[in-house]
């Protein structure tokens, strides 16, 4: 058996507003996972607790959802099909405070009526909020979300809140 070390995935768990987050990351600190409001935790033989290692992420998460940060940067390891990865690429650039349809997004994709498509591929983002998939919506409404629909109207409060408020002190 060979002795994996450091590189064993690593993940942090910490609590926010919108309940606990968990955030797994590879061995070179790529965060592969986040779970808003995860109740599970990796299994002990397959990733070890590394806070420290995760401290910016979990700094750059708690901005956000402060309203004090826009955007991230930090190291992504999503995984993914090509078109998954071709959504998630189309996702974070939507600009903070704005949304896209998934029809709009499968426009712009050259994927025509690929709004399904889309929607599925943003439901199977790994990292949300990392990879802002609350910002696409369905034409009628809201549409799904990992964490539920209450979540993501949060989150997209969130950034409308903070919006008005960066508009409202230029003045």
């Amino acid at each position: 058996m060979t002795d994996r070390g450091n590189a064993m995935p690593i993940f942090t768990r910490f609590s926010s507003p919108m309940g606990d987050i968990l955030m797994e990351a590879d061995e070179q600190h790529a965060v592969s996972r986040l779970v808003l409001g995860g109740e599970d935790e990796p299994d002990p033989e397959a990733a070890r607790r590394d806070d420290t290692a995760l401290e910016e992420a979990r700094r750059q998460v708690e901005g956000y959802l402060a309203g004090r940060r826009r955007s991230f940067s930090l190291p992504l390891a999503p995984g993914g099909s090509d078109f998954q990865r071709d959504v998630w690429s189309a996702l974070l650039r939507i600009p903070y405070g704005e949304s896209r349809t998934y029809g709009e997004l499968a426009h712009r994709l050259r994927h025509e009526g690929a709004a399904r498509a889309v929607s599925a591929a943003a439901l199977a983002n790994p990292v949300p909020l990392l990879i802002p998939c609350h910002r696409v919506v369905a034409a009628d409404g809201l549409g799904s979300y990992s964490g539920g629909q209450a979540l993501k109207d949060s989150l997209l409060s969130i950034e409308h809140s903070a919006m008005v408020d960066s508009s409202s002190c230029r003045r």
